[in-house]
């Protein structure tokens, strides 16, 4: 199997186990499209209690990939990807956060 299979086999089981309903092309359009970060173990989680963190999250994904403007409810977006990853969970997979965030801001489109 390769490491990008690996990969999007956690992504798959954290979606199933979560239940999530993220489908599986956004997950590997999602998975692809974040390059060998995936493959780190640092870089492949979002750490949900760090501000810089999130913070980054929301200026290179959710304002430059996705094209969103600025605004309170990116934060509110973020914060809720969170609470559906779960507060205790140490592996939010950046790949199902950002899959969850396209989904909630309707951007699929960026992915097709």
């Amino acid at each position: 199997m390769s490491k990008f299979a690996e990969c999007m086999e956690l992504y798959k089981a954290q979606n199933s186990e979560l239940g999530l309903g993220l489908s599986e092309s956004l997950l590997t359009s999602v998975a692809k499209g974040l390059g060998p970060s995936i493959y780190n173990p640092d870089s492949s989680k979002v750490s949900g209690s760090d501000k810089t963190e999130l913070d980054r999250v929301k200026t290179n994904f959710l304002i430059k990939k996705l094209g969103l403007a600025d605004s309170p409810a990116l934060d509110a977006g973020i914060a809720e990807a969170m609470e559906k990853m779960g507060t205790s969970n140490r592996n939010k997979y950046r790949a199902v956060v950002y899959a969850l965030l396209t989904v909630k801001f309707g951007k699929e489109s960026v992915y097709n």
